[in-house]
């Protein structure tokens, strides 16, 4: 966990925009994407995000007048890795708003702050911590390659009963992968299908 000071944190972005992926595709949302990251995927298609030192430090009461002002009841933090930063500070001024908090990440760190949802995306190049899985509200499996089925089903088998299963194609291979996917599912129904709608619909 970086050194952080716990009213500031390194914001890459934040927007107003409709969450693209997962169980609350669709929806309004404020995100706020926090900068620095330590998985450094080859897929990532925000790898600006991963340098923390890039990005300005701005105070979390300004980051709760942006989401206020925006009128979105939902808040997305993302990344980067947005648990390479301590943010119990942050959730707390939000859910003192009546903002519901939502968090995107790898789970390789550990989770700190309260969150009403939590979105695992397990990667190849740093696993999550055996007690972060166990948190996760869905469970968002990013297929690169044929053999990430199998790798999807060793996390399947350790995510709580209630955890929702997603198989998302990555962008770039979405074409050819996407007729796998939805033949893996119509197999095995645990599964449930998410795309980057927003990518499709040209939403930032």
């Amino acid at each position: 966990m970086m050194n952080t000071p716990q009213m500031k944190l390194p914001v890459m972005e934040q927007f107003l925009t409709l969450q693209g992926e997962g169980r609350y595709t669709g929806h309004s949302a404020y995100f706020i994407r926090l900068g620095g990251c330590d998985v450094g995927c080859v897929w990532c298609d925000v790898k600006e995000s991963w340098d923390a030192g890039s990005h300005p430090l701005i105070e979390i009461s300004t980051l709760v007048e942006n989401v206020l002002h925006s009128g979105a009841q939902i808040v997305v933090i993302t990344g980067g890795e947005p648990f390479m930063h301590d943010l119990k500070k942050l959730t707390q001024a939000l859910h003192e708003n009546n903002l519901r908090v939502h968090v995107e990440t790898s789970g390789a760190h550990p989770i700190t702050g309260e969150w009403d949802w939590i979105t695992i995306s397990p990667k190849k190049f740093k696993a999550p911590l055996p007690e972060t899985i166990h948190l996760a509200n869905e469970l968002k499996v990013i297929v690169y390659h044929k053999s990430d089925f199998d790798w999807a089903e060793q996390y399947a088998s350790k995510v709580n009963p209630d955890c929702l299963l997603y198989l998302q194609p990555e962008w770039s291979k979405a074409i050819e992968l996407s007729p796998l996917i939805i033949e893996y599912i119509k197999k095995y129904h645990k599964w449930i299908l998410s795309l980057q709608t927003h990518k499709y619909l040209n939403i930032p």
